[in-house]
């Protein structure tokens, strides 16, 4: 993980996790994370503190907190702030078939994740800023079953394109642009006439993510959200794909 030092005492720390440095020193960090996430895309740590630290994450940082102040619900989750805990989504194990929330207890357990796995956001010097750029992290997961995405590397650069789209972050950008590059030419093929299309579509045509409550809706048929928020889930691996992820999860 990246080590970061406080160099200025001085400043108040605004939040349980809050690292404040200087602007000299979040420069250097920011460089070196955004070379770093570019030649090791699989690096989440590196990732994660370029979203931070970036001038421009700030700004669009700033914008999603006004578009879900601009909107009832996203007014609501600023104001309520709730966390994506495996406490908050144990009732997902006893949701119905078909639902929302079965079909995220479904992706995690499969997978074995942890909704308590995300990196805590260190670098953020405003406090609602920081809990926007987490709540943007902790609903990653529920956005790969609302648009049915898997979690290998082809999956993982559908998901933070259509990202991109959405929320115009750095990192996600980066993590693409990184990626894409460690793919064999006819799956970085696939990707570009075909993924990121649908990644560019996905994004302009669904309802703003970051105003979704989606712990509102565990009990709600799953094909129902998507029709009701505009997704258009991600098209099928093709069988080459997919013979290749089979074998790879043999014994």
């Amino acid at each position: 993980m990246l080590n970061s030092k406080r160099y200025d005492l001085d400043v108040t720390a605004l939040y349980p996790t809050h690292v404040p440095l200087d602007m000299i020193s979040k420069g250097a960090l920011a460089a070196m994370s955004a070379v770093g996430a570019l030649i090791r895309p699989a690096r989440a740590d590196l990732v994660a503190a370029v979203g931070e630290t970036s001038p421009f994450s700030t700004t669009l940082l700033k914008q999603l907190a006004t578009r879900m102040r601009n909107d009832a619900v996203g007014q609501q989750i600023l104001s309520e702030r709730p966390r994506v805990t495996s406490q908050a989504v144990a009732p997902c194990l006893d949701m119905p078939e078909g639902s929302f929330g079965a079909a995220y207890a479904r992706f995690m357990g499969d997978r074995n994740f942890s909704a308590d796995d995300r990196p805590p956001v260190r670098f953020v010097d405003d406090e609602e800023l920081a809990y926007v750029l987490t709540r943007m992290r902790e609903v990653h997961d529920f956005w790969h079953v609302l648009f049915d995405c898997q979690t290998n590397v082809f999956g993982e650069i559908a998901v933070k394109s259509m990202e991109f789209v959405q929320t115009g972050m750095p990192m996600t950008g980066l993590a693409v642009a990184g990626a894409q590059w460690k793919l064999k030419s006819e799956d970085r093929d696939l990707l570009q006439r075909v993924y990121l299309p649908w990644s560019y579509r996905a994004g302009t045509r669904c309802h703003d993510l970051m105003n979704i409550y989606y712990e509102r809706h565990f009990e709600e048929d799953l094909d129902a959200m998507r029709m009701r928020l505009r997704i258009i889930p991600a098209p099928p691996v093709p069988d080459y794909m997919r013979r290749k992820q089979n074998k790879n999860k043999a014994p």
